[in-house]
């Protein structure tokens, strides 16, 4: 999905996805469950710009991984609507949960020499299949760590388009399951996290208990349908329908109060206020359940990168973002060794708990800060003029007088601007304005000719009944501000490159090798 550029001749100034409980309910499928309605805008100038709204897939930001498009009003033939939902059930896992789970069984019960899982169909391998699977790549001789640790024998998806798989370090596990029973939790709600979700299942010492929420089929084989649910966090759609969302539900109803705590590890490449829907969701039927009070919120920890923190506190403004950094072992910058980013990794935990119940750990760094009571990293030094300690992104910040705040040590205050900027900045740079009016004290989201503007894409269409497993909060406690629209824009993607940038210069030496070895590649077809 577009965040803006320019396509086919045409100015795309970006890219809003709106998010409405009935636009779910009511939306077309694709393999990864109902689509989310977007509005794109076209156009040089505020009197040709127009727009187009069509659906597409919640999962996937490439085409190529989920082709699925429909422009709204579009009139789908019974025809096509049948080869689509052939389609879409041909995408599904061809093995019930059920069935899987039951191969795992049989398998665990087998010789460790006769254990063999098959990566290229996902499945465990029974004595009579071998044949079948002769040229396809099978592990052999599986160890009970490895049947009872998924992510240590799958091979993560590392697409970062779609449900990119990277995950936690073990130091990361034990913080968090540590953390997690000192502050009196008894059950965890894993949201695409299933390191913590199989350390709960092998450590049963801990006293825990553990539901695995997650898009990723492949771990229906190594778990039984009451501790894992195959689920689009992106749509909060239940990919197995109502017996999965039953569980789920099953799960959330607590017998004594406050014993439960999220924990999601969402993919990076994700919409935050898509996610942040969704983690709302998944509040919202907790407070249902058990009867719960507008004031009382689920206990979250939300894992995701420093520099989208005013994003999050946007969608969740009572979650506060922690010090510690979480380590991933798939990932080169996600690390907090040598061979890493050297300020550590960028991943920080967002929570609605309170920050000074968090111990962080002292043999890694951190320091208990006693004019913020909480714990800190060590480079982050306490400012008197701030009275907090400012760093986020694992250097020490400097205070500007000027701004009156704390910045990168890397940035100065640059006189036109009137802020503080890189010194390599450009002061010429326009700000963008909104794509509707034109007015620049305002963007589009907030346009109050929004509902006007022309759309020559809409008309009036019958709605398709949604099938399935979205689930709805009661009425009485719907979201607030259930209508919410998110621009996608070009000045949004340009925050986060420069934001990251010194996150990216890591990388900077592996990606100039590919623009030589591009542009070797584009010489050597020239000639030909």
């Amino acid at each position: 999905m577009s965040s803006g550029g320019h396509r086919g001749g045409l100015n795309m100034l970006g890219v809003d996805v709106c998010l409405d409980e009935d636009k779910l309910t009511n939306a077309p499928h694709c393999p990864h469950g109902p689509a989310l309605l977007f509005e794109r805008y076209i156009g040089d100038t505020v009197e040709t710009r127009r727009t187009q709204q069509y659906y597409g897939c919640s999962a996937c930001r490439d085409r190529k991984d989920c082709d699925f498009f429909q422009n709204v009003g579009e009139k789908v033939s019974e025809a096509s609507q049948k080869a689509r939902e052939m389609r879409n059930n041909a995408q599904q896992p061809w093995k019930s949960h059920a069935d899987c789970y039951s191969r795992y069984t049989r398998t665990m019960n087998a010789k460790e020499q006769e254990r063999r899982y098959c990566h290229q169909c996902s499945l465990f391998i029974m004595p009579d299949e071998i044949k079948l699977h002769r040229n396809h790549n099978v592990t052999h001789g599986l160890s009970l760590a490895q049947m009872q640790k998924p992510s240590h024998l799958l091979k993560p998806i590392e697409n970062k388009k779609t449900n990119a798989q990277y995950l936690f370090s073990d130091k990361a596990v034990d913080f968090l399951l540590d953390t997690i029973s000192k502050l009196g939790f008894k059950k965890v709600l894993c949201v695409g996290a299933p390191r913590i979700h199989e350390a709960i299942q092998v450590d049963k010492l801990k006293g825990l208990e553990s539901l695995l929420l997650d898009l990723d089929h492949r771990y229906g084989q190594f778990y039984p349908p009451d501790l894992f649910c195959r689920y689009n966090m992106c749509n909060h759609y239940f990919m197995d329908g109502d017996e999965s969302q039953d569980v789920f539900r099953k799960f959330l109803n607590n017998d004594e109060d406050d014993d439960i705590v999220m924990v999601t590890d969402p993919p990076f490449g994700g919409l935050v206020e898509v996610i942040g829907f969704g983690v709302k969701w998944i509040m919202e039927t907790w407070k249902q359940i058990n009867n719960k009070d507008d004031k009382s919120s689920l206990p979250t920890m939300w894992v995701f990168p420093y520099f989208l923190e005013s994003r999050i506190k946007a969608c969740l403004p009572s979650f506060t973002m922690l010090d510690y950094k979480v380590a991933y072992d798939n990932h080169p910058l996600f690390q907090n060794k040598a061979k890493g980013n050297k300020k550590g990794s960028p991943v920080r935990i967002f929570t609605n708990i309170d920050a000074s119940k968090f111990v962080l750990p002292k043999q890694e760094g951190y320091r208990y800060c006693s004019p913020c009571t909480r714990y800190v990293s060590s480079e982050n030094h306490h400012c008197k003029q701030c009275q907090a300690c400012t760093s986020k992104d694992g250097s020490t910040y400097k205070h500007c007088d000027v701004c009156q705040k704390c910045v990168k040590p890397s940035y100065t205050h640059c006189i036109t601007c009137q802020r503080c900027e890189l010194p390599t900045h450009s002061c010429n740079k326009m700000l963008q304005g909104c794509h509707i009016c034109g007015a620049s004290d305002h963007k589009r989201r907030e346009c109050p000719n929004r509902g006007h503007h022309q759309r020559p894409n809409q008309s009036n269409t019958k709605k398709r009944k949604h099938q399935g497993g979205v689930s709805t909060p009661p009425k009485s406690q719907k979201l607030s501000g259930q209508t919410k629209t998110v621009a996608v824009s070009n000045q949004d993607t340009a925050q986060r490159k420069n934001i990251s940038s010194d996150m990216k210069q890591s990388t900077s030496g592996v990606q100039k090798k590919k623009a030589r070895n591009k542009k070797k590649n584009k010489k050597k077809w020239t000639k030909s």
